[in-house]
């Protein structure tokens, strides 16, 4: 089976092309192939097929096997795929998910580099996230995490995730409280948990515990929500710069449209072949 591996901003996975390959069995295939010292080594295992709703579907898989509903890094490479490899000559087109449909536009000059992707409308009801309890929004509300309180704001980008101001992303307890919060009780589909360092009025610096997954080096939507939570804490403006490990990405929530922005960059890293 030919595979690619790509990487927005150090969040790495492995596409298929599921136009030309079968895969039978992806969340055994992304165990296998997502393991970094015995397999190829990724964040999980994107698959690239055909849609009846939009001009292409994404299906990511993360390396316990368990399927994710959106990945912002992951989309801006499925852009790149297509549009590299000639399976589409429009700049703007669509990508069905299971968060649904997002429309990433690519920037280039050849062969792309940068993608730009709205990301649609942050949600913010409890229910809908979803977090146990009564519904409304979750801002600044106290989590209990095994006997460390936390103030967190929680948003849903198609995928959930719980945002925690902190005075620096480089604390201690970072697994260990990444870990808890992944699996505590209010979130029955587990979450993405973010925690955010202010460095001025338009950019921030984020660090994140991936649900399935780990730290990684970037999140997408986890940088989407953490601008959304930071808004909704009245903390900043809404054209902010999110410095991740694995680099930059530029987040715009346009107070219009309600619609968050996303742009970062896409690249190739190498393609191989996976022998069972």
């Amino acid at each position: 089976m030919k595979f690619t591996k790509m990487h927005g901003i150090g969040n790495d996975y492995i596409f298929v092309n599921c136009f030309e390959e079968d895969v039978k069995e992806p969340e055994a295939l992304a165990k296998k192939m997502s393991v970094r010292h015995f397999g190829v080594g990724s964040d999980g295992l994107v698959l690239i097929m055909p849609s009846d709703a939009a001009d292409f579907r994404m299906r990511i898989f993360n390396p316990d096997g368990s399927e994710a509903e959106m990945c912002g890094n992951a989309v801006r490479c499925v852009a790149k795929y297509v549009r590299d490899r000639n399976m589409t000559d429009a700049d703007e087109f669509e990508i069905e998910t299971l968060a649904g449909i997002i429309k990433p536009k690519v920037i280039s000059s050849g062969n792309v580099s940068m993608v730009r992707v709205d990301m649609g409308e942050p949600v913010l009801e409890r229910g809908e996230i979803p977090m146990v309890g009564s519904n409304g929004k979750i801002i600044d509300e106290v989590l209990d995490a095994c006997g460390t309180k936390v103030k967190v704001t929680c948003v849903s980008m198609g995928n959930p995730h719980c945002v925690i101001f902190v005075e620096d992303v480089d604390f201690p307890e970072f697994e260990n409280l990444g870990k808890i919060i992944e699996n505590h009780e209010l979130f029955p589909n587990r979450i993405n948990v973010e925690f955010v360092q202010i460095l001025n009025e338009c950019e921030i610096k984020m660090r994140v515990w991936e649900r399935g997954a780990g730290e990684t080096l970037a999140c997408g939507t986890g940088a989407c929500a953490s601008v959304v939570a930071w808004v909704l804490n009245k903390k900043t403006g809404r054209d902010v710069i999110v410095h991740l490990k694995g680099g930059d990405l530029k987040i715009l929530w346009d107070e219009k449209s309600n619609h968050v922005y996303m742009t970062g960059s896409a690249e190739t890293v190498y393609e191989g072949e996976w022998n069972e």
